[in-house]
């Protein structure tokens, strides 16, 4: 089957590759501009445009789909669109082009979170499962009918970041399945059904731990949005970024946002029982192990975070 494959970051890279793999033929791929990278903000090709260009790929750089883009599109003449993570809206008129339209692999079990964080929120929300879904994109946020999904298991102390680079490689298998089922004319989507959810962007707001709730909330919102945007903490009116904390039920009766040592590990209260922090990243140094931080800091005995 002759694909346009549109996607941005390194998620979508596996995907990519599989099709290749399969034996259909990427007739173009979309993804969106190089964007400025680290601390000299380097202007940088997407990990899915630096694949394409290894692959010898049309490609065609676009932060928004315009007409000129849609018409380019269509010069490329294609069966089907594979979706994965682009970073845009496809509008009508480009949604119209492939005679079996947009197949998009999004990271959740739809209905449930649809927008773009949905293993954060997942993970957030202490899902027992995550997964992901091939569905047919349509005009509506992730509202089309669904070809296929898969699901797994997270572990307890699994990051959003973790579980979304597992789902990246069995899901690229999911989303080739599915062209392939599209193309032996075997496969039809099946409209969604139950309450929908929703999975905003995150800000960096998101990640702040706020520690009058319970250790279970915070240890789930700090693996919910790490690696982006982090978890953190106010400690003397600046910022501290935090690793994903472990949970300590044996330590009870520390207030919430104050330091204790506990042994070696240093710990902080919450609305429940302590957390043991793990790592730490004051402002303007490296990521470092907390109990490194804590002696070289002094005593931090009765501090207050947040």
């Amino acid at each position: 089957m002759r694909i346009v494959f549109a996607g941005t970051p390194q998620v979508a890279v596996p995907s990519m590759d599989r099709l290749v793999e399969a034996g259909h033929e990427i007739v173009g791929v979309l993804t969106r501009p190089d964007a400025p990278v680290g601390r000299r903000r380097v202007l940088t090709p997407s990990p899915v445009a630096a694949r394409a260009e290894a692959l010898g790929l049309p490609l065609l750089k676009a932060s928004r789909v315009t007409d000129e883009a849609t018409a380019q599109l269509a010069a490329w003449n294609p069966d089907a669109a594979a979706i994965v993570a682009y970073g845009g809206i496809i509008p009508p008129a480009a949604l119209a082009v492939p005679a079996h339209g947009w197949i998009n692999l999004h990271f959740s079990l739809l209905p449930a979170w649809r927008g773009a964080a949905p293993l954060q929120y997942s993970v957030i929300h202490g899902d027992d499962v995550v997964g992901a879904s091939t569905f047919r994109l349509e005009e509506g946020l992730d509202t089309g009918p669904v070809y296929g999904t898969l699901v797994l298991t997270p572990g307890p102390e699994a990051t959003s970041g973790e579980l979304l680079a597992e789902l990246a490689e069995s899901g690229a298998e999911l989303l080739a399945q599915t062209i392939s089922g599209i193309d032996a004319g075997r496969l039809e989507p099946r409209p969604q059904t139950g309450e929908p959810t929703y999975a905003p962007k995150l800000t960096l707001d998101d990640g702040r731990l706020e520690w009058s709730l319970p250790a279970v909330a915070l240890h789930r919102r700090a693996r919910g949005v790490t690696p982006e945007p982090g978890a953190w903490t106010l400690l003397d009116g600046a910022r501290l970024k935090l690793a994903p904390p472990r949970l300590r039920p044996d330590i009870q009766g520390v207030p919430p946002g104050r330091l204790a040592w506990a042994g070696r590990a240093v710990v902080v209260g919450t609305g429940t029982h302590a957390l043991e922090l793990t790592r730490v990243q004051p402002s303007g140094k490296k990521m470092m192990p907390a109990s490194d931080w804590a002696r070289g800091a002094g005593d931090i005995e009765g501090t207050v975070l947040g």
